[in-house]
């Protein structure tokens, strides 16, 4: 089934753009609500995500909010997009996203298959939890209604610059910022290591603001994890490597929401795009701001995704 999908341009009439990604943690209400208000009103982002991508138990927390959120960053100037879950499994989830659906001035984001088969047919966005690894699922997408399309964490650049190639008007979004999604279960491993019963989880997974780490049996960092998703212990961190995915043909850059201050995040990584400091610069101020973390790049370098893969420089000392 084709579609129009005039209301995003092609990517190429874009400047690049900032994205600031759905927030994966469980947060309390007053958090999210100051956390978006402080994107509103401060932070140099394009689009936003709102809505629960992780766990549809956590919903009711913040349902009744999210029409003053979104009021509030559209007055701001901002496009909002709503996220829906990556994993959807009873027939109220599918209720939800129906009703999404009906909804025309709201761009959606499908991040389930059950997702993008409701969304068929109109313009939305597919985000990185659906598996797009070659042109084939690309253009089919594009067919359905995709304008915009996230590319999954784990591929390398080969990869993405095909994918570009291939996508017709649909605009290209990597994220470039924040722990990776690596895998989601129907188990909330939160409350198991609490020794709880998803059923009875008492939202647990609130407890670790960022993800819980874990670590090997040997005591080495390994991975987090936020309720039914395992995310990647490190933080991917790509300022070295967005000059080359904007000439690929990336039109906009995700940054995931974390607890350090996500407004200077923004800022650092508007500078980088408007060429006012140099990839380096970034990453050491990025650092600076976002604490005692540990960054990697390897996925899109074809290396262990963990790895921090250091781009050799064009100018060798003499």
């Amino acid at each position: 089934m084709s579609v129009s999908i005039d209301m995003v341009p092609p990517a190429t009439a874009n400047p690049a753009r900032l994205v600031m990604g759905p927030v994966l943690f469980h947060w309390t209400p007053e958090i999210l609500r100051d956390f978006y208000a402080r994107i509103a009103d401060e932070a140099d982002v394009d689009v936003v995500h709102v809505g629960e991508v992780v766990c549809a138990k956590r919903m009711p927390f913040f349902d009744h909010d999210w029409p003053d959120v979104i009021e509030r960053l559209q007055r701001a100037g901002k496009q909002v997009v709503m996220s829906t879950l990556a994993l959807v499994m009873g027939d109220r989830e599918v209720a939800l996203i129906r009703d999404l659906a009906q909804m025309p001035d709201l761009l959606i984001e499908a991040n389930d298959l059950s997702a993008v088969g409701i969304l068929g047919g109109r313009p939305h966005m597919v985000g990185p939890y659906v598996n797009i690894y070659n042109e084939g699922t690309l253009q089919y997408m594009v067919e359905r209604g995709a304008v915009r399309v996230a590319m999954p964490w784990e591929l390398p650049q080969s990869s993405i610059a095909v994918l570009c190639q291939a996508r017709g008007q649909a605009e290209i979004e990597m994220q470039v910022f924040g722990r990776v999604p690596l895998a989601i279960s129907a188990r909330c491993y939160s409350a198991r290591a609490h020794g709880l019963h998803k059923d009875g989880c008492r939202f647990v997974c609130g407890e670790a603001a960022d993800g819980m780490d874990v670590d090997t049996l040997d005591g080495a960092p390994f991975l987090a994890v936020n309720g039914l998703q395992t995310l990647s212990g490190t933080y991917l961190e790509l300022s070295d490597e967005i000059a080359g995915l904007q000439d690929m043909g990336v039109g906009l850059f995700r940054l995931s929401p974390h607890r350090c201050d996500m407004v200077a995040i923004a800022d650092i990584y508007r500078q980088l795009l408007t060429g006012q400091i140099a990839p380096q610069q970034a990453r050491q101020r990025i650092l600076d701001v976002a604490g005692d973390i540990s960054i990697a790049n390897g996925f899109l370098h074809a290396v262990p995704g963990a790895d921090l893969y250091r781009i050799p420089s064009q100018f060798q000392p003499e």
